[in-house]
Protein backbone atom coordinates (compact mmCIF):
# COMPACT_ATOMS: atom_id res chain seq x y z
CA UNK A 1 0.00 0.00 0.00
CA UNK A 2 2.77 2.20 0.45
CA UNK A 3 6.56 3.17 0.89
CA UNK A 4 8.64 3.97 3.52
CA UNK A 5 12.18 4.74 4.28
CA UNK A 6 14.44 3.80 7.14
CA UNK A 7 13.11 6.75 9.43
CA UNK A 8 8.87 6.72 8.41
CA UNK A 9 6.29 4.48 7.81
CA UNK A 10 4.85 5.93 5.27
CA UNK A 11 1.17 4.53 4.90
CA UNK A 12 -1.47 5.86 2.47
CA UNK A 13 -3.80 2.67 2.38
CA UNK A 14 -6.75 3.58 0.63
CA UNK A 15 -6.18 6.35 -2.26
CA UNK A 16 -2.59 6.53 -3.05
CA UNK A 17 -1.92 4.37 -5.52
CA UNK A 18 -3.40 1.44 -4.17
CA UNK A 19 -2.96 -1.80 -6.20
CA UNK A 20 -5.17 -4.87 -6.26
CA UNK A 21 -1.99 -6.95 -7.72
CA UNK A 22 0.17 -6.47 -5.56
CA UNK A 23 1.32 -9.49 -3.78
CA UNK A 24 2.20 -9.18 -0.29
CA UNK A 25 -0.07 -6.92 0.98
CA UNK A 26 -2.47 -3.74 0.60
CA UNK A 27 -1.26 -1.51 3.20
CA UNK A 28 2.32 -2.84 3.42
CA UNK A 29 5.16 -0.51 3.67
CA UNK A 30 8.49 -0.83 1.99
CA UNK A 31 11.22 0.81 1.54
CA UNK A 32 11.65 4.03 -1.07
CA UNK A 33 11.50 7.76 -0.80
CA UNK A 34 8.77 9.19 1.60
CA UNK A 35 7.06 12.15 0.29
CA UNK A 36 3.18 13.03 -0.67
CA UNK A 37 3.91 12.31 -3.35
CA UNK A 38 2.18 9.38 -3.41
CA UNK A 39 -1.40 11.42 -2.35
CA UNK A 40 -3.67 10.77 -5.15
CA UNK A 41 -4.49 13.15 -7.91
CA UNK A 42 -7.89 14.79 -6.79
CA UNK A 43 -5.84 15.69 -3.75
CA UNK A 44 -3.60 19.00 -3.41
CA UNK A 45 -1.23 19.13 -1.62
CA UNK A 46 -0.65 23.15 -0.59
CA UNK A 47 2.62 24.92 0.61
CA UNK A 48 3.35 25.60 4.37
CA UNK A 49 4.30 29.29 2.54
CA UNK A 50 1.11 30.67 0.51
CA UNK A 51 1.20 32.96 -1.90
CA UNK A 52 0.88 36.21 -0.56
CA UNK A 53 -1.18 37.59 -3.19
CA UNK A 54 -5.03 37.72 -1.64
CA UNK A 55 -6.55 38.01 -4.98
CA UNK A 56 -5.44 34.91 -6.14
CA UNK A 57 -8.04 31.93 -4.57
CA UNK A 58 -8.84 28.84 -6.42
CA UNK A 59 -11.50 26.48 -5.50
CA UNK A 60 -11.01 23.46 -2.39
CA UNK A 61 -11.40 19.85 -4.04
CA UNK A 62 -14.70 18.82 -5.22
CA UNK A 63 -16.59 16.09 -3.80
CA UNK A 64 -17.27 14.64 -7.14
CA UNK A 65 -14.04 12.43 -7.44
CA UNK A 66 -14.93 8.45 -7.87
CA UNK A 67 -14.39 6.27 -5.43
CA UNK A 68 -12.14 4.16 -7.67
CA UNK A 69 -10.05 4.34 -10.80
CA UNK A 70 -9.83 1.60 -12.93
CA UNK A 71 -6.85 0.96 -15.93
CA UNK A 72 -6.58 -2.32 -17.85
CA UNK A 73 -3.23 -3.26 -15.30
CA UNK A 74 -4.75 -2.04 -12.32
CA UNK A 75 -7.91 -0.85 -9.83
CA UNK A 76 -6.61 2.40 -8.08
CA UNK A 77 -8.96 3.53 -4.80
CA UNK A 78 -9.54 7.02 -3.90
CA UNK A 79 -11.93 6.16 -0.70
CA UNK A 80 -11.09 6.44 2.66
CA UNK A 81 -11.24 4.14 5.50
CA UNK A 82 -14.69 4.53 7.81
CA UNK A 83 -14.45 4.74 11.54
CA UNK A 84 -13.69 1.03 12.95
CA UNK A 85 -14.31 2.04 16.88
CA UNK A 86 -17.18 3.44 18.95
CA UNK A 87 -17.93 6.90 19.94
CA UNK A 88 -15.72 5.52 23.21
CA UNK A 89 -12.78 5.16 21.14
CA UNK A 90 -12.39 1.19 21.60
CA UNK A 91 -12.53 -0.41 18.31
CA UNK A 92 -16.01 -1.43 17.71
CA UNK A 93 -15.27 -3.62 14.24
CA UNK A 94 -12.69 -6.51 13.99
CA UNK A 95 -11.50 -6.95 10.32
CA UNK A 96 -13.16 -9.41 8.38
CA UNK A 97 -10.27 -12.53 7.96
CA UNK A 98 -10.48 -14.85 5.16
CA UNK A 99 -8.52 -17.44 4.90
CA UNK A 100 -7.25 -19.34 1.77
CA UNK A 101 -5.90 -22.65 1.80
CA UNK A 102 -4.45 -25.14 -1.03
CA UNK A 103 -1.51 -27.00 -2.27
CA UNK A 104 1.42 -25.44 -3.87
CA UNK A 105 0.97 -23.12 -7.07
CA UNK A 106 -2.65 -24.03 -6.45
CA UNK A 107 -3.43 -20.26 -7.59
CA UNK A 108 -4.19 -18.95 -4.12
CA UNK A 109 -2.81 -15.53 -4.51
CA UNK A 110 -4.40 -15.34 -8.36
CA UNK A 111 -8.15 -16.32 -6.31
CA UNK A 112 -6.92 -13.61 -3.93
CA UNK A 113 -6.35 -10.58 -5.82
CA UNK A 114 -9.51 -11.45 -7.51
CA UNK A 115 -11.48 -11.54 -4.75
CA UNK A 116 -9.89 -7.67 -3.80
CA UNK A 117 -10.27 -6.91 -7.61
CA UNK A 118 -14.30 -8.10 -7.08
CA UNK A 119 -14.84 -6.52 -3.64
CA UNK A 120 -14.06 -2.97 -4.78
CA UNK A 121 -13.47 -1.51 -1.35
CA UNK A 122 -10.00 -0.18 -0.20
CA UNK A 123 -8.12 -1.38 2.94
CA UNK A 124 -7.80 -5.03 1.85
CA UNK A 125 -4.74 -6.44 3.16
CA UNK A 126 -3.51 -9.57 1.39
CA UNK A 127 -1.28 -11.94 3.70
CA UNK A 128 0.87 -14.99 2.49
CA UNK A 129 1.96 -17.51 4.83
CA UNK A 130 5.49 -17.63 2.93
CA UNK A 131 6.75 -14.49 5.18
CA UNK A 132 6.25 -16.65 8.14
CA UNK A 133 9.15 -19.66 7.05
CA UNK A 134 11.23 -20.02 10.27
CA UNK A 135 14.75 -18.43 9.76
CA UNK A 136 17.19 -21.93 9.30
CA UNK A 137 20.17 -22.08 11.15
CA UNK A 138 23.50 -22.91 9.31
CA UNK A 139 22.82 -26.73 8.80
CA UNK A 140 19.26 -26.21 7.97
CA UNK A 141 20.56 -23.57 5.23
CA UNK A 142 22.67 -26.44 4.02
CA UNK A 143 19.97 -29.13 3.70
CA UNK A 144 17.95 -26.23 1.73
CA UNK A 145 20.61 -25.67 -0.96
CA UNK A 146 21.03 -29.21 -1.71
CA UNK A 147 16.72 -29.49 -1.83
CA UNK A 148 16.68 -31.41 1.13
CA UNK A 149 14.87 -29.23 3.52
CA UNK A 150 10.99 -29.80 3.84
CA UNK A 151 9.72 -26.19 3.29
CA UNK A 152 5.89 -27.99 3.27
CA UNK A 153 6.06 -29.36 7.27
CA UNK A 154 4.27 -27.43 9.44
CA UNK A 155 7.50 -26.95 11.32
CA UNK A 156 9.06 -25.06 8.87
CA UNK A 157 6.54 -22.22 9.69
CA UNK A 158 7.16 -20.20 12.38
CA UNK A 159 3.01 -20.05 13.71
CA UNK A 160 3.33 -18.02 16.80
CA UNK A 161 4.80 -15.32 15.07
CA UNK A 162 2.12 -15.53 12.48
CA UNK A 163 -0.74 -15.84 14.86
CA UNK A 164 0.18 -12.75 16.98
CA UNK A 165 0.80 -10.91 13.79
CA UNK A 166 -2.71 -12.20 12.42
CA UNK A 167 -4.38 -11.45 15.60
CA UNK A 168 -3.31 -7.66 16.05
CA UNK A 169 -4.36 -7.40 12.39
CA UNK A 170 -7.51 -8.16 12.89
CA UNK A 171 -7.98 -6.16 15.51
CA UNK A 172 -6.97 -3.18 13.89
CA UNK A 173 -3.38 -2.42 15.39
CA UNK A 174 0.02 -1.60 13.04
CA UNK A 175 2.22 -4.97 12.79
CA UNK A 176 4.80 -5.31 11.32
CA UNK A 177 5.36 -8.58 8.83
CA UNK A 178 8.63 -10.21 8.09
CA UNK A 179 10.00 -10.48 4.54
CA UNK A 180 11.37 -14.08 3.46
CA UNK A 181 14.31 -14.40 0.93
CA UNK A 182 13.54 -17.66 -1.37
CA UNK A 183 17.31 -17.67 -2.01
CA UNK A 184 18.99 -16.87 0.76
CA UNK A 185 16.58 -18.77 3.18
CA UNK A 186 16.52 -15.53 5.67
CA UNK A 187 14.74 -12.77 6.44
CA UNK A 188 15.65 -9.70 5.39
CA UNK A 189 16.22 -6.68 8.19
CA UNK A 190 13.41 -4.41 7.36
CA UNK A 191 9.95 -5.75 7.71
CA UNK A 192 6.94 -4.60 5.97
CA UNK A 193 4.52 -2.12 8.61
CA UNK A 194 1.00 -3.10 7.74
CA UNK A 195 -1.97 -1.27 9.03
CA UNK A 196 -5.87 -0.42 8.53
CA UNK A 197 -7.50 -3.58 7.14
CA UNK A 198 -11.15 -3.68 6.84
CA UNK A 199 -10.48 -6.88 5.14
CA UNK A 200 -8.12 -9.42 5.75
CA UNK A 201 -6.87 -12.04 2.78
CA UNK A 202 -4.62 -14.94 4.44
CA UNK A 203 -3.23 -17.27 2.17
CA UNK A 204 -0.87 -20.23 2.19
CA UNK A 205 -0.47 -23.95 2.17
CA UNK A 206 -1.03 -25.00 5.54
CA UNK A 207 -3.50 -22.29 6.35
CA UNK A 208 -6.26 -24.51 7.89
CA UNK A 209 -3.13 -26.75 9.91
CA UNK A 210 -2.97 -24.63 13.04
CA UNK A 211 -6.09 -24.57 15.69
CA UNK A 212 -5.13 -20.74 16.83
CA UNK A 213 -5.00 -19.07 13.20
CA UNK A 214 -8.34 -21.06 12.80
CA UNK A 215 -10.21 -19.20 15.11
CA UNK A 216 -8.96 -16.18 13.44
CA UNK A 217 -10.58 -16.99 10.21
CA UNK A 218 -14.37 -15.72 9.54
CA UNK A 219 -14.48 -17.60 6.16
CA UNK A 220 -12.12 -20.53 4.79
CA UNK A 221 -12.03 -21.33 1.26
CA UNK A 222 -10.04 -24.14 -0.08
CA UNK A 223 -8.48 -23.69 -3.56
CA UNK A 224 -8.62 -26.84 -5.28
CA UNK A 225 -6.23 -27.52 -8.04
CA UNK A 226 -5.35 -30.24 -10.17
CA UNK A 227 -1.69 -31.84 -9.15
CA UNK A 228 -0.09 -31.75 -12.94
CA UNK A 229 -1.36 -27.62 -12.90
CA UNK A 230 -0.01 -27.59 -9.28
CA UNK A 231 3.72 -29.14 -10.43
CA UNK A 232 3.83 -27.06 -13.79
CA UNK A 233 3.28 -23.99 -12.21
CA UNK A 234 5.82 -24.71 -9.22
CA UNK A 235 8.27 -25.16 -12.17
CA UNK A 236 7.94 -21.97 -14.02
CA UNK A 237 7.47 -20.07 -10.46
CA UNK A 238 10.87 -21.79 -8.70
CA UNK A 239 12.88 -21.14 -11.77
CA UNK A 240 11.86 -17.20 -12.39
CA UNK A 241 11.39 -16.30 -9.65
CA UNK A 242 13.69 -18.06 -6.67
CA UNK A 243 16.60 -19.04 -9.22
CA UNK A 244 16.09 -22.78 -8.55
CA UNK A 245 17.06 -25.58 -11.50
CA UNK A 246 14.76 -27.98 -12.53
CA UNK A 247 15.86 -31.32 -11.36
CA UNK A 248 15.75 -29.76 -7.45
CA UNK A 249 12.41 -28.94 -8.20
CA UNK A 250 11.11 -32.29 -9.08
CA UNK A 251 13.21 -33.79 -6.50
CA UNK A 252 11.79 -31.77 -3.52
CA UNK A 253 8.09 -32.41 -4.85
CA UNK A 254 8.55 -36.02 -4.66
CA UNK A 255 10.22 -35.99 -1.52
CA UNK A 256 8.31 -33.15 0.49
CA UNK A 257 5.61 -31.10 -1.24
CA UNK A 258 3.74 -34.40 -2.70
CA UNK A 259 3.35 -35.92 0.59
CA UNK A 260 3.14 -33.09 2.90
CA UNK A 261 -0.04 -32.20 0.50
CA UNK A 262 -1.28 -35.47 1.34
CA UNK A 263 -1.05 -35.20 4.66
CA UNK A 264 -1.27 -32.09 5.86
CA UNK A 265 -3.33 -30.13 3.65
CA UNK A 266 -5.76 -31.91 1.69
CA UNK A 267 -6.94 -33.51 5.12
CA UNK A 268 -8.40 -29.77 5.64
CA UNK A 269 -10.82 -29.37 2.97
CA UNK A 270 -13.58 -30.62 5.57
CA UNK A 271 -12.89 -27.72 7.37
CA UNK A 272 -13.51 -24.98 4.52
CA UNK A 273 -16.59 -23.28 3.94
CA UNK A 274 -16.01 -23.08 0.47
CA UNK A 275 -14.14 -25.02 -1.83
CA UNK A 276 -13.13 -23.86 -5.01
CA UNK A 277 -12.12 -25.97 -7.94
CA UNK A 278 -10.04 -24.63 -11.22
CA UNK A 279 -8.81 -21.49 -8.55
CA UNK A 280 -8.88 -18.08 -9.92
CA UNK A 281 -10.88 -18.96 -13.58
CA UNK A 282 -14.52 -20.12 -11.01
CA UNK A 283 -16.15 -17.10 -11.46
CA UNK A 284 -19.56 -18.42 -9.87
CA UNK A 285 -17.56 -19.07 -6.35
CA UNK A 286 -15.81 -16.11 -6.20
CA UNK A 287 -18.93 -14.46 -6.64
CA UNK A 288 -20.18 -16.08 -3.94
CA UNK A 289 -17.35 -15.22 -1.53
CA UNK A 290 -17.50 -11.24 -2.41
CA UNK A 291 -21.30 -11.20 -1.72
CA UNK A 292 -20.66 -12.52 1.41
CA UNK A 293 -17.57 -10.49 2.33
CA UNK A 294 -20.59 -7.23 1.43
CA UNK A 295 -22.72 -8.81 3.94
CA UNK A 296 -20.21 -8.72 6.86
CA UNK A 297 -18.99 -5.36 6.07
CA UNK A 298 -22.64 -4.15 5.85
CA UNK A 299 -23.60 -5.63 9.31
CA UNK A 300 -20.60 -3.48 10.87
CA UNK A 301 -21.26 -0.34 9.46
CA UNK A 302 -21.23 2.16 12.69
CA UNK A 303 -22.11 6.41 12.67
CA UNK A 304 -20.12 7.80 14.82
CA UNK A 305 -20.24 11.50 14.11
CA UNK A 306 -24.35 11.87 15.21
CA UNK A 307 -23.45 9.63 18.40
CA UNK A 308 -20.81 12.64 18.66
CA UNK A 309 -22.88 15.51 18.16
CA UNK A 310 -25.82 14.43 21.01
CA UNK A 311 -23.24 13.62 23.56
CA UNK A 312 -21.51 15.36 26.47
CA UNK A 313 -23.89 17.58 26.41
CA UNK A 314 -24.35 20.24 29.82
CA UNK A 315 -21.08 18.76 31.42
CA UNK A 316 -18.11 20.23 32.80
CA UNK A 317 -14.92 20.97 31.04
CA UNK A 318 -12.70 17.85 31.70
CA UNK A 319 -9.25 18.26 34.01
CA UNK A 320 -7.13 17.01 30.98
CA UNK A 321 -8.08 20.51 28.74
CA UNK A 322 -5.78 23.47 29.30
CA UNK A 323 -6.37 26.78 27.76
CA UNK A 324 -4.05 29.32 26.62
CA UNK A 325 -4.43 32.04 29.19
CA UNK A 326 -6.94 34.95 27.94
CA UNK A 327 -4.24 37.80 28.06
CA UNK A 328 -5.04 41.22 25.86
CA UNK A 329 -2.52 40.25 23.31
CA UNK A 330 -4.34 36.57 23.11
CA UNK A 331 -7.78 38.25 22.88
CA UNK A 332 -6.23 40.72 19.93
CA UNK A 333 -5.18 38.27 17.51
CA UNK A 334 -8.04 36.27 18.09
CA UNK A 335 -10.25 39.90 17.69
CA UNK A 336 -7.95 39.53 14.59
CA UNK A 337 -8.82 35.98 12.99
CA UNK A 338 -12.13 35.70 13.73
CA UNK A 339 -12.83 38.51 11.67
CA UNK A 340 -14.50 38.03 7.96
CA UNK A 341 -13.18 40.67 6.95
CA UNK A 342 -9.13 40.34 8.06
CA UNK A 343 -7.25 40.15 4.66
CA UNK A 344 -5.03 36.58 4.16
CA UNK A 345 -1.93 38.32 4.47
CA UNK A 346 -3.29 39.61 8.31
CA UNK A 347 -4.70 36.28 9.39
CA UNK A 348 -1.66 34.01 8.65
CA UNK A 349 0.48 36.35 10.34
CA UNK A 350 -1.74 36.92 13.60
CA UNK A 351 -2.49 32.92 12.95
CA UNK A 352 1.17 31.93 13.29
CA UNK A 353 1.91 34.31 16.50
CA UNK A 354 -0.83 32.09 18.07
CA UNK A 355 0.33 29.11 16.59
CA UNK A 356 3.68 29.89 18.34
CA UNK A 357 2.31 30.65 21.65
CA UNK A 358 0.50 27.45 21.85
CA UNK A 359 3.40 25.42 20.91
CA UNK A 360 4.95 26.93 23.82
CA UNK A 361 2.08 26.39 26.09
CA UNK A 362 2.09 22.95 24.95
CA UNK A 363 5.77 21.83 25.69
CA UNK A 364 5.46 23.13 29.43
CA UNK A 365 3.36 20.14 29.64
CA UNK A 366 6.01 17.86 28.88
CA UNK A 367 7.29 16.06 31.86
CA UNK A 368 10.43 16.67 32.95
CA UNK A 369 13.94 15.26 34.84
CA UNK A 370 16.31 17.25 37.22
CA UNK A 371 19.35 16.82 35.62
CA UNK A 372 23.15 20.13 36.53
CA UNK A 373 25.53 21.22 34.08
CA UNK A 374 28.11 22.61 34.34
CA UNK A 375 28.54 26.48 33.09
CA UNK A 376 31.59 28.30 31.20
CA UNK A 377 32.45 29.79 34.55
CA UNK A 378 32.91 25.96 36.33
CA UNK A 379 29.62 27.13 38.38
CA UNK A 380 27.01 24.39 38.16
CA UNK A 381 23.33 25.21 37.13
CA UNK A 382 20.79 22.60 38.50
CA UNK A 383 18.20 22.51 35.45
CA UNK A 384 15.65 20.32 33.40
CA UNK A 385 15.45 18.03 31.10
CA UNK A 386 13.30 16.05 29.03
CA UNK A 387 12.20 12.71 30.71
CA UNK A 388 11.37 10.83 27.67
CA UNK A 389 13.25 9.54 23.85
CA UNK A 390 12.06 12.32 22.25
CA UNK A 391 9.28 14.36 20.72
CA UNK A 392 7.12 13.81 17.87
CA UNK A 393 4.51 16.03 15.61
CA UNK A 394 1.94 14.77 13.65
CA UNK A 395 -0.52 17.09 11.72
CA UNK A 396 -4.07 16.66 10.75
CA UNK A 397 -4.04 17.98 6.91
CA UNK A 398 -4.38 19.87 5.12
CA UNK A 399 -5.41 22.39 8.28
CA UNK A 400 -3.21 21.08 10.85
CA UNK A 401 -0.37 21.17 8.74
CA UNK A 402 -0.29 25.26 9.24
CA UNK A 403 0.90 24.39 12.77
CA UNK A 404 4.41 22.41 12.04
CA UNK A 405 6.32 25.64 11.11
CA UNK A 406 5.57 26.95 15.09
CA UNK A 407 6.46 23.20 16.17
CA UNK A 408 9.63 23.19 14.06
CA UNK A 409 11.14 26.61 14.98
CA UNK A 410 10.79 25.88 18.77
CA UNK A 411 11.56 21.62 18.97
CA UNK A 412 15.29 21.18 16.82
CA UNK A 413 15.06 18.58 14.77
CA UNK A 414 11.71 17.12 15.33
CA UNK A 415 10.47 14.99 13.09
CA UNK A 416 6.70 15.03 11.80
CA UNK A 417 4.09 13.06 11.02
CA UNK A 418 0.99 13.59 8.52
CA UNK A 419 -2.01 12.12 8.60
CA UNK A 420 -5.03 12.98 6.26
CA UNK A 421 -9.00 12.53 7.09
CA UNK A 422 -12.05 13.76 4.99
CA UNK A 423 -15.38 13.41 4.95
CA UNK A 424 -17.58 11.32 3.29
CA UNK A 425 -20.30 13.63 1.68
CA UNK A 426 -22.56 10.80 1.45
CA UNK A 427 -22.37 9.47 4.91
CA UNK A 428 -21.13 12.64 6.65
CA UNK A 429 -18.21 10.20 8.45
CA UNK A 430 -14.85 10.84 8.44
CA UNK A 431 -12.53 8.86 6.38
CA UNK A 432 -8.57 7.82 6.50
CA UNK A 433 -7.25 8.21 3.66
CA UNK A 434 -3.50 8.54 4.38
CA UNK A 435 -0.98 8.64 7.10
CA UNK A 436 2.84 8.75 7.31
CA UNK A 437 4.37 8.36 10.66
CA UNK A 438 8.29 8.07 11.60
CA UNK A 439 9.35 4.46 12.86
CA UNK A 440 9.25 3.83 16.10
CA UNK A 441 6.70 6.33 16.83
CA UNK A 442 5.54 4.61 19.87
CA UNK A 443 8.73 5.40 22.08
CA UNK A 444 7.81 9.44 21.51
CA UNK A 445 5.62 11.89 23.22
CA UNK A 446 3.28 13.11 19.99
CA UNK A 447 1.61 16.61 19.35
CA UNK A 448 -1.23 16.28 17.50
CA UNK A 449 -1.66 19.52 15.54
CA UNK A 450 -5.03 20.74 14.24
CA UNK A 451 -6.14 23.77 13.28
CA UNK A 452 -9.97 23.84 14.77
CA UNK A 453 -11.85 20.77 16.38
CA UNK A 454 -15.92 21.22 16.41
CA UNK A 455 -17.37 17.89 17.10
CA UNK A 456 -13.95 15.97 17.66
CA UNK A 457 -14.54 13.34 15.00
CA UNK A 458 -11.12 13.84 12.61
CA UNK A 459 -9.27 14.03 16.41
CA UNK A 460 -10.85 10.76 17.64
CA UNK A 461 -9.61 9.12 14.74
CA UNK A 462 -6.57 10.36 14.41
CA UNK A 463 -5.79 9.82 17.81
CA UNK A 464 -7.31 6.09 16.99
CA UNK A 465 -4.36 5.60 14.49
CA UNK A 466 -1.66 6.52 16.58
CA UNK A 467 -3.12 4.11 19.64
CA UNK A 468 -3.25 1.71 16.97
CA UNK A 469 0.64 2.47 16.24
CA UNK A 470 1.21 1.46 20.12
CA UNK A 471 1.73 5.27 21.38
CA UNK A 472 0.48 5.52 24.49
CA UNK A 473 -2.46 7.42 25.49
CA UNK A 474 -0.79 9.50 27.80
CA UNK A 475 2.12 10.50 25.29
CA UNK A 476 -0.43 12.24 23.19
CA UNK A 477 -0.79 15.65 23.56
CA UNK A 478 -3.56 17.23 21.18
CA UNK A 479 -3.33 20.64 19.95
CA UNK A 480 -5.70 23.30 18.21
CA UNK A 481 -6.11 26.91 18.08
CA UNK A 482 -10.01 26.99 18.64
CA UNK A 483 -11.94 23.91 19.95
CA UNK A 484 -15.78 23.01 20.87
CA UNK A 485 -16.70 22.40 24.03
CA UNK A 486 -18.78 19.09 21.89
CA UNK A 487 -15.20 18.56 20.42
CA UNK A 488 -13.15 18.82 24.07
CA UNK A 489 -16.15 16.15 25.60
CA UNK A 490 -15.93 13.65 22.65
CA UNK A 491 -12.31 13.31 22.57
CA UNK A 492 -12.02 13.24 26.94
CA UNK A 493 -14.35 10.79 26.78
CA UNK A 494 -12.98 8.32 24.45
CA UNK A 495 -9.18 9.38 26.05
CA UNK A 496 -9.21 10.58 29.33
CA UNK A 497 -5.17 10.61 29.58
CA UNK A 498 -5.08 12.63 26.20
CA UNK A 499 -3.97 16.11 26.84
CA UNK A 500 -5.73 18.72 24.91
CA UNK A 501 -4.34 22.22 24.51
CA UNK A 502 -5.91 24.71 22.99
CA UNK A 503 -6.45 28.69 22.80
CA UNK A 504 -10.34 29.20 23.14
CA UNK A 505 -13.19 26.61 23.53
CA UNK A 506 -16.72 28.44 22.02
CA UNK A 507 -19.87 26.78 23.43
CA UNK A 508 -21.92 26.26 20.49
CA UNK A 509 -22.05 24.01 17.57
CA UNK A 510 -24.39 24.49 14.34
CA UNK A 511 -26.29 22.39 12.44
CA UNK A 512 -23.43 22.47 9.92
CA UNK A 513 -21.13 21.01 12.61
CA UNK A 514 -19.40 24.77 12.50
CA UNK A 515 -17.78 26.01 15.56
CA UNK A 516 -19.82 29.38 16.60
CA UNK A 517 -19.01 32.38 16.88
CA UNK A 518 -15.77 30.25 15.17
CA UNK A 519 -13.37 31.37 12.84
CA UNK A 520 -14.51 30.49 9.72
CA UNK A 521 -12.77 27.69 7.51
CA UNK A 522 -9.51 27.95 8.59
CA UNK A 523 -7.80 25.48 5.82
CA UNK A 524 -9.54 28.12 3.04
CA UNK A 525 -9.00 31.37 4.49
CA UNK A 526 -5.05 30.53 5.47
CA UNK A 527 -4.20 28.73 2.08
CA UNK A 528 -6.83 31.17 -0.13
CA UNK A 529 -8.82 28.42 -1.27
CA UNK A 530 -13.14 28.94 -1.50
CA UNK A 531 -15.38 25.62 -1.08
CA UNK A 532 -18.12 25.67 -3.05
CA UNK A 533 -20.96 27.22 -1.85
CA UNK A 534 -23.20 23.62 -1.63
CA UNK A 535 -20.19 21.83 0.07
CA UNK A 536 -20.24 21.32 3.30
CA UNK A 537 -16.70 21.87 4.65
CA UNK A 538 -14.45 18.89 5.49
CA UNK A 539 -11.74 19.05 8.74
CA UNK A 540 -10.05 21.53 6.53
CA UNK A 541 -10.11 24.01 9.68
CA UNK A 542 -13.75 23.36 10.47
CA UNK A 543 -13.22 20.10 11.88
CA UNK A 544 -16.46 17.84 11.97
Amino acid sequence: MSTSSSADQDEPPADSGRESDRAMSQSDSGSGENSLDCLPNCITRCPLTPSLSPQKRTTSQSKTEPPLLRTNKRTIYTAGRPPWYNVTGTTFKEAFVIGLCGGSASGKTTVANKIIEALDVPWVVLLSMDSFYKVLNKDAQELAARNEYNFDHPDAFDFELLVSVLRKLKKGKSIKVPVYNFTTHCRRKEWKTVYGANVVIFEGILAFANKELLKLLDMKVFVDTDSDIRLIRRLKRDVSQRGRDINGIIKQYNKFVKPAFEQYIEPTVPLADIVVPRGGDNFVALDLIVQHVHSQLEKREINVRSALASAHQGQPLPETLSVLKSTPQVRGMHTIIRNKETNRDEFIFYSKRLMRLLIEHALSFLPLKPVSVETPQGGVYDGMWLSGKRITGVSILRAGETMEQALTAVCKDIRLGKILIQTNHDTGEPELHYLRLPKDISEDYVILMDSTVSTGAAALMAVRVLLDHDVPENKIFLLSLLMAEMGVHSVAYAFPKVRIITTAVDKEVNEHFHIIPGIGNFGDRYFGTDAPSDWCESDDGMDF
